[in-house]
């Protein structure tokens, strides 16, 4: 993989109107289009996959900053969460939290309703670093626990409490990708511990 210096000489050998075509999705927040214009640019004559692509996209959105067109972020109230999930397809037969990651956001945690009949699972929000912190607000302190996690959990035991079925967070406390899903079988999980 490239380093720092080696992606940026790279993106400075491309022609312009590629680097502009590359930031005009990186400034509309489109970073999986712009990945694909790196990869289909940069694989056959200088080896940039998927993994170096990404890097790449993230050096952009680093120097762009605040200039980038952020999607919305979800709402987190339980009202908007229990709108939302009323119009799934479908029995909501659980409440999951999931984390999940990329190289702009770092980790971040996506709320799901499960449905039965049929079997699927509805987004219902995501958890930025951002929108933890607007939804917990600036002084919360959560210990060693991240922010997204804290507010998933909170916002997600609250939806599963008004909709009377389980909640699941399978790694509350640790980022990972891997973590257990909720099954049907699975009990109900206690109360949630505050932050810290």
């Amino acid at each position: 993989m490239m380093g720092k210096e080696a992606r940026a000489d790279w993106w400075e050998r491309l022609p312009e109107g590629i680097r502009n075509e590359i930031d005009g999705y990186v400034l509309q927040d489109a970073m999986l289009a712009a990945v694909r214009v790196v990869v289909d640019v940069g694989l056959v004559r200088d080896g940039v996959g998927v993994g170096t692509a990404q890097l790449i996209i993230g050096d952009r959105y680093a120097h762009h900053g605040d200039r980038i067109a952020r999607a919305p972020e979800s709402p987190l109230d339980l009202e908007s969460l229990a709108y939302r999930a009323g119009g799934t397809a479908g029995r909501i037969v659980a409440i999951e939290a999931l984390w999940d990651g990329d190289t702009v956001h770092d980790w971040f945690v996506r709320l799901l309703a499960i449905t039965a009949d049929p079997v699927e699972e509805h987004a219902l929000a995501t958890i930025y670093a951002s929108t933890a912190r607007r939804h917990l607000g600036e002084g919360e302190d959560c210990g060693s626990r991240r922010r997204e996690a804290v507010a998933a959990e909170r916002a997600g035991r609250a939806l599963a409490v008004h909709l009377s079925v389980p909640f699941h967070f399978g790694s509350p406390d640790t980022p990972d990708g891997e973590a257990p899903r909720w099954e049907a079988a699975a009990p109900a999980e206690s109360a949630s511990p505050g932050c810290g």
